[in-house]
């Protein structure tokens, strides 16, 4: 074996060994990052009768957004049922939040949200099941994740007792989903094109995985839903035109 091999050799043996510590870095962040947050949860203080002031979901509830430009015009469609079947996701029995997005008239985006009202009135997020589209097609359930699953852990969506100032993971899936809710004002007055709404509660959403994505959210307990969303990059609005109670 020559001098030259010898090196070209021993330079693989260095990499490798930096490769596989870095590996373990990364691993022991993400096992450090997960401990971090552990949620107990006990199905039995949970119910699929969500009626959070702010977010009720009986079954049958129907709503549909638009989201305008700020120019004014409208780029998508976004349809949500509530449907009459549950799901049971580590014995916790949750309701199946249907969301529809579609743009241009076709649809890009199905998700299935699992949803159960904690006994003190807190809403919490069990996960999603997703179904991306491209021209039609089924792509990809990229976004998806499930509590218990692969490390992922549910979190909270909504909470009954609104306090300015408030923070709390929605949900919890390392490096896929971490989605954070701050609480900015409660008693806010929504405009929308279609009516008027009152003492609702405004909240900021964010997640350490896109920087971009930042959005104020209200949400306004005459219809116990969300009703408007702003997106804070594009200066886009979502706004609730249409809700069908059961």
């Amino acid at each position: 074996m020559n001098q030259r091999t010898k090196i070209f050799l021993a330079l693989i043996v260095v990499l490798l060994i930096a490769g596989g510590a870095a590996f373990l870095v990364s691993e022991n962040t993400k096992r450090s990052r997960a401990g971090e947050y552990s949620p107990l949860i006990n199905p039995a203080d949970f119910s699929t009768k969500i009626t959070n002031n702010y977010f009720s979901l009986p079954a049958g509830k129907k709503m549909t957004y638009e989201t305008t430009t700020a120019q004014g015009n409208v780029t998508e469609r976004i349809e949500v049922e509530i449907l009459q079947e549950t799901k049971t996701i580590e014995g916790v029995e949750a309701v199946i939040y249907l969301d529809r997005e579609y743009k241009n008239g076709q649809l890009v985006e199905e998700t299935r949200d699992y949803l159960a009202q904690h006994k003190n009135g807190d809403v919490w997020y069990f996960g999603e099941d997703v179904n991306n589209y491209w021209n039609g097609m089924l792509m990809d359930h990229s976004g998806s994740f499930i509590h218990g699953k692969d490390g992922a852990k549910a979190g909270i969506w909504m909470k009954a007792e609104q306090r300015v100032g408030d923070s709390y993971r929605q949900e919890f899936y390392i490096g896929n989903a971490e989605d954070i809710r701050d609480t900015v004002a409660t008693g806010e007055t929504v405009t929308t094109k279609t009516r008027v709404y009152s003492d609702c509660v405004k909240v900021y959403d964010w997640t350490p995985l896109e920087k971009n994505a930042r959005e104020h959210k209200y949400y306004c307990p005459e219809v116990g839903a969300l009703v408007l969303t702003e997106d804070l990059q594009s200066g886009q609005r979502s706004e609730l035109v249409k809700v069908v109670q059961p």
